[in-house]
């Protein structure tokens, strides 16, 4: 590959200073596969520079992953042991701040069963739910960034040799984390961080009771809880240390009362769920909860992960990206949520964010769902953002406000 090792050196820089934001003193987890193992040498060194106490590194490694839902038992697919969440649902509350490196092989689990994979992420889903619950309530700092493994660069770049697919991902991959020669990325995203502020602020003003989406096979209405709070860029800790959770990022969020949803979405882009892609499909929405799907590619996928538990058939999440993004602008598919998410206006099925609400990170499991908060062990979200994508905010008093016209902001945010 070309010599990227200045801006991989910003890029280690900016996962540690900006991404978790971490804190002297303070541990670090690091979630990796092993084909990252450089980089991860490179962002170990950045944290203990910035005055880490320890840094602790879980490896991935996709042909045991694939061998394990290949041959193992189903029954230990079902019945995954609670002592390989251990250390990460400890490491949480140990106040380690926790770095994903995010790289996953889109097609690995094609060809399994998809019974197979639904039961290990059902099981593992609730072992490790100690974990989950710490991030989505941001009680430490945490963070996702990408990086070109083999197998993700050759998905997004077929018709070339595995070296050019992974320089040519790597240049979007720099590029879309904003990590150039030129420019300090701690302070470009600094001033990326203001603009979504600005965008969540306006929206946080206006205090909507309902979103309208219509576009082309689409005609969605999603009601938003009283109290719900729109966030974007970086965020505070409990600790009250800012963080940006995902780099990169072009999205403002909230939540939708869980039983507040009504009509038919359709996907724009491909959907890479645990290992397997669901694609061209559309969700029929009453009262909340899916009543009908279908899909062109993964209807099965589909069907396991609405199946995860009760609360995989709502959504949890609502969120607005500009559809001229960094990612949609690069003309590609990456396969890639973190990546995917940021050229489009998404929602996601499962699991709210319990911050996105007034109180929430204080409220109890009844008092969140009394409060229209969805609760699952999935959060999987899902490209439904176009250039035809019309959105508009319902107020209390009936008034409509435009808020996207044709995949755009309806107002200038910069």
């Amino acid at each position: 590959m070309e010599n990227f090792e200045e801006e991989l050196k910003k890029f280690a820089r900016l996962a540690v200073r900006t991404g978790v934001n971490l804190q002297k003193g303070q541990g670090l987890v690091i979630s990796a596969p092993i084909e990252t193992s450089d980089f991860v040498h490179l962002i170990a060194e950045e944290a203990y520079r910035a005055g880490a106490r320890d840094v602790e590194i879980h490896w991935q490694d996709d042909a045991i992953s694939l061998l394990r839902f290949q041959h193992a038992p189903l029954e230990a697919l079902e019945h995954v042991p609670a002592w390989k969440f251990y250390a990460r649902n400890q490491s949480v509350k140990d106040n380690y701040a926790v770095l994903s490196i995010y790289g996953p092989n889109p097609d690995l689990l094609e060809e399994v069963d998809g019974a197979r994979v639904a039961a290990y992420m059902k099981s593992a889903g609730k072992q490790s739910a100690p974990f989950r619950e710490q991030l989505m309530n941001d009680r430490i700092q945490w963070s996702i960034v990408a990086y070109p493994t083999a197998a993700w660069s050759k998905k997004v770049f077929p018709d070339k040799p595995v070296a050019e697919a992974q320089e040519l991902l790597m240049k979007e991959v720099l590029r879309i984390s904003r990590v150039t020669k030129d420019e300090d990325p701690v302070a470009v995203w600094a001033s990326h961080n203001k603009r979504l502020h600005t965008a969540r602020d306006f929206l946080n003003a206006q205090k909507f009771r309902q979103l309208i989406y219509r576009a082309e096979g689409t005609d969605l209405t999603i009601d938003l809880p009283e109290g719900h709070i729109w966030c974007g860029g970086s965020g505070p800790s409990e600790s009250g240390t800012d963080f940006n959770a995902n780099i990169p990022t072009e999205e403002v969020f909230t939540m939708p009362d869980k039983k507040g949803v009504n009509g038919t979405i359709s996907s724009t882009m491909p959907l890479n769920s645990n290992g397997q892609i669901i694609d061209h499909f559309s969700l029929t929405f009453k009262d909340g909860e899916v009543v009908d799907f279908k899909a062109e590619k993964g209807e099965e996928a589909l069907k396991h992960l609405l199946e995860s538990d009760d609360g995989s058939r709502r959504l949890g999440e609502v969120a607005l990206v500009p559809h001229h993004s960094p990612v949609s602008e690069s003309g590609l598919v990456f396969y890639n949520t973190l990546f995917d998410e940021n050229a489009s206006c998404h929602l996601a099925l499962g699991k709210a964010y319990p911050t996105c609400i007034e109180g929430g990170d204080g409220m109890d499991k009844k008092q969140l769902d009394q409060a229209g908060v969805n609760d699952s062990i999935v959060h999987e979200d899902f490209m439904v953002g176009s250039a035809g994508l019309d959105i508009d905010g319902v107020k209390a008093d009936g008034t409509r406000v435009p808020v996207f016209r044709l995949g755009a902001w309806a107002f200038d945010f910069k």
